[in-house]
């Protein structure tokens, strides 16, 4: 058994109760709908054909079983369609639960090649159909088969020559199912292709609204749009087709089976070699066989598309994170701040070019460094090293003497607060999302991060406080006040090590200033490595590397570099002298 049929087998295990019941349910469902025919045969064949006065009597009592039988079946067929359908849901969230853990897991590098709308749709979209093939596979397959095997053998029994008349069409319509069936099974993959191009392109137009209507460009989108949305009508239509032939084969060859049994049926009884009861119970078992064959059908349709979905999705849960715990790694706990990197080098994938070069830097406890170079030399990648976001190509990276890859991820993070140009707020109200930074904090710890982060008056003055709603990613919000409150969620997180990459770049002067003071107050007695783009926000910095293609270039004070008249003061001098 493949690894892959054993993942898709293991999701039942948990409710492994509820399945029995439901497939008990099947079986008995299927067991009634073979019982009732006989019992329609016997009344026809023998009750009626007797001619005693208690035949009233005995087709009541019949009468009365079959009444009992079909309540039976209504019971199991409500249980079928509500718990059965219940324990797919449940399966399904299972399943959704595991891939939604497996991404929080995946590396900025997956990311990198990812589309947001696409992965979503691989967590949304491409699991709906597997709750009906969870839920409706064994069932129908049960159902099928007892109705289909107990029917032949009942029709052998009633007439040998029309059963195996009927028999030779059933090959034919078993050909043009697993015809069809292939055809469907490509073209429901490529409609989740482009369900999920069609996601990806609603989440790009929607995230970046402002931007489209700032440009007037809703008529591109929409056209762009149309495309992906005829894309999909397409794929659609031919699997709508795939469809209509499945259907209609089945359909054919179905009526087929009802003509031959009537045609020849009625040409046995002229030869008296079967009875009219014969014939009655004949007709109402060709139904049994059919009514199964048409289930299982329809069972291949809701097959394909479950287990397009289900490839799928295991075609994600089998990337295998490539930045992850080593065994053995320990908790990295009281940190004073002390970061070295050794003969560090990086690039993004293997044909690309070097981004970092053989760096050898050590950062003291509680040192404030500023890293500066043009763009593209590597400063912002440089930093994601250090919380490993990305992992170094050769070197390696130190945190008080201790490689970063011999701790666990968890705690290497804890200990390292972010604070980049591009804030990131979640829906929901202020003290959410401050909170984020400590998540079993106190009201009063957030209000004295907010305090901290220069946020509290300015929370105050909103509708209401910090209750308010900030709407998504925080539009309600200027820049300036949407940066403090990142900073209050690291006050409220308070790590040893700071990562502050170009926070004020975007803001104008007045909030460029009230963020710089939050940072500063932020930075003390920790080690802190900022990103700087003005470089009139530096100036007091312990240390300053200017980065390069080539590596790092110089080192200092600023007093120190712009005596050196090297790259930093040509790069200083070109900012105050536009």
């Amino acid at each position: 058994m493949s690894s892959r049929v054993k993942k898709f087998l293991s999701y039942y295990r948990p409710y492994q109760k509820l399945f029995w019941q439901d497939m008990a349910c099947a079986f008995t469902v299927s067991a009634i709908s073979l019982i009732i025919p006989m019992i329609t045969r016997y009344i026809t064949n023998t009750v009626l054909a007797d001619e005693q006065s208690f035949q009233v009597e005995i087709i009541m009592k019949l009468g009365l079983v079959m009444i009992v039988l079909v309540l039976i079946e209504f019971a199991c067929n409500y249980f079928i369609t509500y718990k059965g359908h219940v324990m797919g849901a449940l399966m399904e969230h299972d399943m959704r639960n595991e891939l939604f853990a497996h991404y929080q897991k995946l590396s900025f590098s997956f990311y990198d090649d990812q589309k947001t709308g696409k992965l979503m749709s691989r967590l949304t979209n491409d699991l709906f159909s597997l709750t009906e093939l969870y839920h409706h596979g064994p069932e129908d397959i049960v159902i099928s088969l007892i109705k289909i095997f107990g029917a032949f053998v009942i029709l052998l029994h009633v007439n040998i020559p029309l059963t195996l008349i009927i028999f030779t069409i059933i090959p034919m319509m078993a050909f043009c199912t697993f015809y069809f069936n292939k055809k469907l099974k490509r073209a429901y993959h490529l409609n989740k292709q482009r369900v999920a191009e069609i996601n990806a392109r609603i989440e790009d137009n929607l995230s970046g609204i402002r931007v489209v209507k700032s440009f007037a460009s809703e008529e591109n989108e929409l056209k762009k749009f149309n495309v992906e949305n005829n894309r999909y009508v397409e794929s659609k239509s031919n699997s709508y087709k795939c469809m209509a032939g499945l259907h209609s084969s089945v359909f054919l060859f179905s009526t087929m089976i009802t003509i031959v049994v009537i045609v020849f049926g009625s040409l046995f009884i002229s030869s008296k070699t079967i009875l009219v009861g014969d014939l009655v119970a004949y007709l109402l078992y060709v139904s049994n066989l059919v009514e199964p064959v048409k289930k299982l059908i329809n069972f291949t349709e809701t097959f394909q598309e479950g287990i397009t979905g289900f490839e799928r999705f295991m075609d994600i849960l089998e990337i295998e994170p490539d930045i992850q715990d080593k065994p053995g790694a320990v908790e990295l706990n009281e940190v004073e701040g002390k970061v070295e990197f050794d003969h560090v080098s990086f690039r993004y994938k293997e044909h690309l070019d070097w981004v970092l070069k053989d760096i050898n830097l050590e950062v003291k406890p509680g040192e404030y460094l500023a890293l500066v170079g043009s763009s593209g030399a590597g400063k912002t990648t440089l930093c994601s090293l250090i919380p490993r976001f990305y992992e170094t190509t050769s070197g390696s990276i130190k945190i008080d003497g201790l490689p970063i890859t011999e701790v666990t991820l968890k705690s290497l993070r804890r200990n390292i607060g972010i604070v980049q140009q591009d804030v990131y707020l979640f829906s929901g109200s202020v003290m959410d999302n401050i909170r984020y930074g400590k998540p079993e904090a106190t009201d009063e710890e957030i209000i004295l991060a907010a305090k901290q982060a220069n946020a509290h008056q300015f929370i105050m003055e909103l509708s209401e406080g910090y209750e308010t709603d900030i709407g998504q990613r925080g539009v309600k919000l200027s820049g300036g006040q949407k940066q403090r409150l990142s900073i209050a969620r690291v006050f409220l997180k308070n790590p040893p090590i700071l990562i502050f990459d170009e926070a004020t770049s975007a803001l104008d002067n007045e909030s460029e200033k009230v963020v710089q003071d939050s940072l500063e107050a932020l930075a003390e007695n920790r080690t802190t490595f900022v990103i700087a783009h003005r470089l009139s926000t530096i100036r007091n910095a312990d240390r300053i590397v200017v980065l390069s293609e080539e590596g790092i270039e110089e080192t200092g004070t600023h007093t120190e570099l712009l005596e050196k008249n090297g790259t930093y003061a040509a790069l200083y001098n070109m900012q105050f002298t536009r």
